[in-house]
């Protein structure tokens, strides 16, 4: 009975756990790596375990660097569920797609280059179809429900308020006559964000694994947020400018939407017109619609109020094709964007930023985070020049860092969730790059008496014993 980390181990992306027990195993995520190129190829290594012997799968949220490897699972041997909150599945319909659609289109771009140098033509990580096998082994389940997902475990979804779908992961395990709980947080949420219920919490567990992405950053206050924000709106109104949002197009463009509508007035939102300028967006936002049952009361509120849907702004423009998107770099100032990718690696955003960066009444408003080696980090870290599609740009425009937006909790959030475990287990930190952790251990063990592991990749969980073993000896 124990858990071996391999995805997301001292680092953000990749999120991938397995627990065994009884002679099964079953997969917690199975996450792309995002970032940089380089970072990026590492989702072409050889899995360190065989697919085929995997027999579940248990996914905390849709995000790709949670769900993203799925369908590479599935098409090298895997055959068994994919557990998922019903939302959760219902957006990876959507993500997983438009990963095949992206992984295809790359792969056919980079082969014209290759075909020119004489070379060897590559073939995608995996493509829609694999997407739309992979999609045929999930099982939705709702909130709250307790579920057999092997011999000696069962599974119970609780709200984890990151985005729609979001869960905390109950595991209640069952080997030889022993019984542990183990508590996977998934990515938790703010706590009075907008939109979503707060993250559950829970009283007792033997072993938590605790995402640390934020581990030693504290979010501005949301009043605080809300203010900058109509500031930037202020400023761009003056100055006639376009203002872009590289978004994530699951949670963050939602949030931002809602964030428009309740501010309406305050921010003169009647005077610009938005555009949520990214497909995969418009088609979560249909999602997310679908199940406001799972809104908090204000949110509820709000979109009883406006009428949901396009309604919920006056000048609102869901741009679905290519020639829409184009049309839109016509507009020299008035213009607000909500376009992915998150990072800026990639969709439609770069396009409006090659148009739009280097004009000094542009503000571009950067909204969740940036990755070491993505384009996003080096905006954040002041770049003075950039390039794109081979060109090099000037940076004129104004970049803020709106931090308060975050869907992940920062350290205060993470505490405070950790804190409602009443006996005070065991946690290992994951999710999260190395300073930020050591930073958020050394608060939880001071404040709290926690007992705080920091996993490398490749190291296992004994859950008997309750200790953690170095890799050599986990590969032994």
């Amino acid at each position: 009975m124990d858990i071996r980390f391999f995805g997301a181990a001292g680092e953000v992306t990749g999120s991938c756990h397995i627990l065994e027990l009884r002679g099964r195993r079953v997969l917690l995520d199975c996450g792309l790596i995002q970032g940089s190129r380089k970072h990026e190829r590492r989702n072409r290594d050889p899995w360190p375990f065989d697919p085929s012997e995997i027999d579940a799968v248990i996914l905390s949220h849709a995000h790709i660097d949670h769900s993203g490897r799925l369908p590479l699972l599935v098409k090298d041997g895997y055959r068994g569920p994919v557990y998922a909150q019903n939302a959760t599945r219902d957006l990876c319909k959507i993500m997983l797609k438009d990963c095949g659609f992206i992984a295809e289109k790359e792969a056919e771009s980079e082969n014209r280059k290759r075909l020119r140098k004489g070379l060897a033509p590559v073939t995608p990580l995996f493509t829609v179809a694999d997407a739309g096998a992979c999609m045929r082994r999930f099982r939705g389940l709702p909130y709250e429900e307790r579920h057999e997902v092997v011999p000696g475990l069962e599974l119970v979804f609780r709200d984890a308020g990151h985005i729609l779908g979001s869960a905390i992961v109950e595991l209640f395990l069952s080997e030889g006559g022993v019984e542990r709980k183990v508590v996977f947080s998934g990515d938790l949420g703010q706590t009075n964000a907008p939109i979503l219920r707060d993250p559950e919490t829970i009283a007792q567990a033997d072993l938590v694994l605790m995402e640390s992405t934020y581990g030693d950053r504290s979010h501005r206050s949301r009043d605080e947020t809300v203010l900058e924000l109509g500031e930037i709106f202020e400023a761009a109104r003056s100055g006639g400018g376009n203002i872009l949002i590289p978004a994530f197009a699951v949670g963050r463009s939602q949030e931002l939407i809602y964030h428009m509508s309740l501010n309406r007035e305050a921010w003169g939102i009647d005077q610009w017109h938005v555009f949520l300028d990214s497909p995969m967006a418009i088609e979560a936002s249909e999602v997310y619609a679908s199940y406001a049952h799972l809104y908090d009361q204000d949110a509820t509120d709000l979109w009883r109020r406006r009428g949901g849907g396009p309604n919920i702004l006056p000048r609102f423009t869901l741009s679905r094709t290519a020639n829409q998107s184009r049309a839109i770099n016509k507009i020299d100032g008035g213009a607000v964007v909500i376009a992915g990718s998150g990072m800026c690696e990639g969709g439609r955003i770069k396009h409006h930023l090659k148009n739009n960066i280097w004009r000094r009444d542009c503000h571009v408003v950067i909204v969740g985070y940036q990755a070491h080696g993505t384009l996003g980090r080096r905006l954040v870290d002041g770049a003075r020049h950039i390039r794109l599609w081979g060109e090099a740009i000037r940076v004129a425009a104004k970049i803020h860092t709106i931090g308060g937006l975050s869907a992940h909790a920062d350290q205060q959030g993470l505490c405070d969730w950790y804190a409602a475990f009443r006996n005070r287990p065991p946690v290992c930190l994951v999710h999260g790059e190395r300073e930020p952790q050591e930073t958020l251990a050394g608060r939880l063990g001071d404040e709290l008496g926690a007992k705080v592991l920091l996993p490398d990749a490749g190291q296992t969980y004994d859950l008997i014993h309750s200790k953690l073993t170095s890799a050599e000896a986990s590969a032994a």
